[in-house]
C-alpha cells in the first residue's frame, strides 16, 4: 500500500433502472411518429417479432420451454398497482370507420357525430360543413345558414354563430372560416396561452392586417405599442400558422396531427378512448420461437436476446397505452367544465395532482402528456394545454391562469367600440364573474395576452378608424 493510501468504507443509495422499466419510459416519451418507426425499425432488426396479421395465426406454445431459455416473463408484474392489461386492441365506439380516404366534409361529419350537440345544434353543423368551399372556407353568411335549415329548423344567428365557433375548432382548426383574417384567429386561439407572443400576434392581426401585409415591422411597432422585438416574434408565430388548413386532403401531408385519445360524451359524463391504432398488434413468432430450443452457441443466445427484447417490447407498449388512457382519464375528470364550457371554465390543474391520482411519479406525467394530443368536441389540444397555475383571488379561492385569460381576452373582445375598459374596469368584471383578483395581477395577464393598455387600444382604434 502506497504511503498515506488507506482504506476507507462508504456506504451510499443508488437508484438504478431495470432495462425493462428504462424501455417503457423510453416508449412513454415517444410520439406517435417516433413510436411507429420504433416498432418498424425492430420489425426489421427482429425475427422474434412479428405482427398478428403475418405468418401463422397458431399462439407460441412455451409449455415445454427449458428454464434457461424461457425464464424471463412477460413484465406484467411491473405494472403499477390496479393497472389490467388488455389483451385485445382497444375499440372504439361505432363513430369510428376506416378514414384513410375520407374527404374534408366526411372529416368534419364524423367530429360532429362526437361532438355531444343536440339535434338542432348538430342539423346546424351539419349545414355549415356542407356549405364549405373546396377550401374549407364558408361562404355563406349566418342567416343564408339559417335561411337553408328552415322550416325544419328555426334557429337564431346566436345559435348558428355558437355552432360555428365550436366546428371552426374541429381539425382542422381554422376550417370554416370566412376570412382569412378569422381563420389566422382560429389558429392563434388555439394555441397554448404560454405560446410567446400570442397575445400580440392576435392582437396584429385583428387590427393591422395591412401593415402585416407590407411587412413593415416598425409600423406596426409604432402602432402596437411594443418594441420591435416583440412584434417580430409574434409575426414569426403568425407566418408559421397555415393560411389554407384544409390543404392536407386530397395529399400526403405528414405533418397532419392524429389524435393519440379521444374525449367525447357519454350520457351525463365523458368518455376516454384510445386511438385503436395505439396498439400495433404484435406478437412473438412462433417458427423462430421454436428454433430457439433447437439452438446451441452463439445462436441460441442471439435468439434469446431477441425473445427478450420481444417481449419487452410488447409489454411495454402495453404499459404506455395504460398510462396514457389512465392519464387523460384523470386530466378529463379534472377539466370536466372545460369541455362543457371551454377555456374560461378551466381550473388549476398540476402535474403533481394527476401524478398522485394515478399512482406514478409527476416525470412520468411529463412523458405522457408531451406531444401527445386529445381529440375533443372543442378542438383538438396536447395533453398539456390541460394543466395550469392557479391564481390566488382576494377572496382566497384559486383560479386556472388560463380562465382568467380567457376572461380577459373575451372582455376584451367585446368591449365597446372607442370605451375600452381600463385595468380596473376589467377587474370590476372579473368580480362580477366571481373571479376577484387585484389590479396588478389582471395588468400582467392582459401583458402577457400581448395586449397594450386602455390608453393605446383608444389610440390604436382611433387611427384604424
Amino acid at each position: 500500500m502506497k504511503p498515506g493510501a488507506r482504506l476507507q468504507l462508504k456506504l451510499g443509495q443508488k437508484l438504478k433502472l431495470a432495462p425493462q422499466l428504462r424501455q417503457a419510459i423510453a416508449l412513454l416519451q415517444l410520439n406517435r411518429v417516433e413510436l411507429k418507426d420504433h416498432i418498424n425499425e425492430l420489425l426489421e432488426t427482429n425475427p422474434l417479432l412479428e405482427r398478428e396479421d403475418e405468418g401463422f395465426d397458431e399462439p407460441v406454445d412455451e409449455s415445454g420451454r427449458e428454464d434457461d431459455q424461457f425464464d424471463e416473463d412477460w413484465g406484467m408484474d411491473d405494472l403499477p398497482e390496479g393497472y389490467s392489461v388488455a389483451r385485445e386492441a382497444p375499440r372504439y365506439d361505432e363513430f369510428i370507420s376506416d378514414r384513410a380516404d375520407e374527404s374534408l366534409q366526411q372529416h368534419l361529419l364524423w367530429q360532429a357525430n362526437l361532438a355531444g350537440f343536440s339535434p338542432t345544434d348538430e342539423a346546424i353543423a351539419r349545414a355549415i360543413i356542407y356549405a364549405l368551399d373546396e377550401d374549407g372556407y364558408l361562404q355563406d353568411d349566418l342567416d343564408t345558414l339559417r335561411a337553408s335549415m328552415a322550416p325544419e329548423h328555426l334557429v337564431s344567428r346566436e345559435e348558428v354563430r355558437a355552432v360555428l365557433e365550436r366546428v371552426q375548432h374541429f381539425e382542422p382548426v381554422g376550417v370554416a372560416c370566412r376570412d382569412l383574417q378569422e381563420c389566422l384567429l382560429v389558429q392563434l386561439q388555439a394555441r397554448s396561452a404560454s405560446t410567446p407572443g400570442l397575445g400580440l400576434a392576435r392582437y396584429i392581426v385583428e387590427h393591422h392586417m395591412d401593415s402585416l401585409a407590407r411587412q413593415d415591422l416598425r409600423l406596426l411597432a409604432r402602432t402596437s405599442g411594443f418594441n420591435v422585438e416583440d412584434v417580430q416574434t409574434a409575426v414569426n408565430l403568425i407566418r408559421s400558422l397555415n393560411p389554407h388548413p384544409c390543404s392536407r386532403f386530397g395529399s400526403d401531408d405528414e405533418n397532419y396531427v392524429v389524435p393519440d385519445v379521444y374525449v367525447h360524451p357519454r350520457g351525463d359524463r365523458w368518455r376516454v378512448s384510445l386511438n385503436p391504432d395505439s396498439d400495433p398488434g404484435l406478437r412473438l413468432n412462433q417458427t423462430y420461437a421454436d428454433l430457439l430450443r433447437k439452438s446451441r452457441g452463439e445462436d441460441k443466445k442471439y435468439l434469446r436476446d431477441r425473445l427478450q427484447e420481444a417481449r419487452w417490447l410488447i409489454s411495454g407498449l402495453e404499459m404506455r397505452n395504460q398510462t396514457l388512457l389512465a392519464v387523460t382519464e384523470a386530466i378529463v375528470d379534472r377539466q370536466n367544465e372545460f369541455f362543457t364550457h371551454g377555456e374560461v371554465a378551466m381550473r388549476p390543474l398540476l402535474q403533481r395532482e394527476v401524478a398522485e391520482a394515478v399512482g406514478v411519479h409527476e416525470s412520468t406525467v411529463s412523458r405522457a402528456t408531451t406531444q401527445k394530443y386529445a381529440h375533443t368536441p372543442r378542438g383538438t389540444f396536447e395533453l398539456k394545454h390541460f394543466f395550469s397555475v392557479g391564481v390566488s383571488g382576494q377572496d382566497g379561492n384559486e383560479v386556472a391562469a388560463t380562465a382568467v385569460r380567457a376572461h380577459l381576452r373575451r372582455m376584451i373582445d367585446e368591449e365597446p367600440s372607442g370605451k375600452p375598459l381600463s385595468d380596473q374596469a376589467l377587474v370590476d368584471a372579473l368580480a362580477v364573474r366571481g373571479i376577484r383578483l387585484a389590479r396588478r395581477t389582471v395588468a400582467k395577464y392582459r401583458e402577457q395576452l400581448g395586449i397594450p393598455g386602455s390608453a393605446q387600444r383608444r389610440r390604436a382604434q382611433r387611427m384604424w378608424t
